[in-house]
């Protein structure tokens, strides 16, 4: 069956993306078309450049995210970086069968680094394909994009960065034995193996969900140097309130929710302790900003 595709790496598969993806099906829909989402193996960026913005989403959660709004058809960067537009166009008309392609409205693709959507469209014509220009979305006056929510990330901006994404930031990754500091406090501590191709949020205490095996828990993480014990490595810990069971080599997903307070050493392991238990109070007390109940609901 004839499609109507639409191009893009998607990092974050945020409120701008999913705006574009509800485009495509419409359209699919008026002109009787199978939706088709084509994505790359690696970032632009990276193939291109050798370098690329730390990402969102991982390749696995990428594709999750992807797959529920159509079908997705994953190619390998590095195979078709040489394309020029044209050439591209003929590749998704031949191989994917694809006679519409709905572009996002600042996207561009191919090798010739074509200027504006009226080049795409002169060319489109050239190989007998029709092009759509999609809509763009905005939240707060401004287009919602990858770089826009990265920043935020790196700000702390936590509220704002999943009012952008639509869904909140998480991170997943096997608990790992670590030093039972927390333990000796009265508020023991998972370690998470740190995701290297995965963007962490700065440094810091949050107010965050903690998913054990489905289920979900109120929590609080340290993203950090723990300055007061005297770690020399960047580490993730979080304590699970209300939890009890061993969590070690076990798979861990935490969600944040809001930004609490800067990481900081402190005089005694008294005192910290003593700051955990208000950072704690702090996280989900009735007027914390993130609005537990609100947020979880989404």
């Amino acid at each position: 069956m004839p499609r109507i595709a639409t191009i893009g790496f998607f990092d974050g598969v945020h409120r701008g993306h999913r705006f574009l993806f509800a485009q495509l099906l419409e359209l699919a829909h008026e002109r009787h078309l199978e939706p088709l989402i084509v994505t790359f193996d690696r970032h632009p960026k990276e193939v291109l450049r050798g370098v690329c913005p730390p990402m969102l989403t991982t390749y696995e959660e990428r594709q999750l995210l992807l797959a529920h709004h159509a079908e997705v058809r994953v190619l390998p960067f590095a195979d078709v970086q040489g394309l020029t537009a044209e050439q591209f166009m003929r590749y998704l008309q031949e191989q994917e069968q694809v006679e519409v392609l709905l572009m996002g409205y600042d996207h561009c693709f191919g090798s010739d680094r074509l200027k504006g959507f009226s080049e795409y469209e002169a060319v489109a014509r050239r190989v007998g394909l029709h092009v759509e220009r999609a809509h763009e979305c905005l939240v707060d006056s401004l287009p919602v994009s990858s770089s826009r929510i990265r920043k935020l990330l790196a700000a702390t901006c936590i509220e704002q960065v999943n009012r952008l994404l639509g869904y909140k930031y998480s991170i997943s990754g096997v608990v790992e034995h670590g030093n039972a500091i927390g333990t000796k406090l009265g508020f023991p501590t998972a370690n998470i193996c740190i995701q290297s191709d995965k963007l962490l949020p700065m440094s810091g205490v949050y107010a965050v969900l903690a998913n054990v095996n489905g289920v979900e828990y109120k929590a609080l993480a340290n993203i950090g140097t723990n300055p007061t014990v005297g770690n020399d490595y960047l580490s993730l810990e979080v304590h699970l309130l209300d939890f009890n069971g061993d969590l070690y080599d076990k798979q861990l997903t935490i969600s944040f929710l809001s930004f609490l307070r800067k990481e900081r050493k402190f005089n005694s392991l008294a005192e910290l302790q003593s700051q955990i238990a208000e950072d704690i109070s702090e996280a989900f007390s009735s007027s914390a900003p993130h609005n537990y109940r609100t947020i979880t609901a989404e």
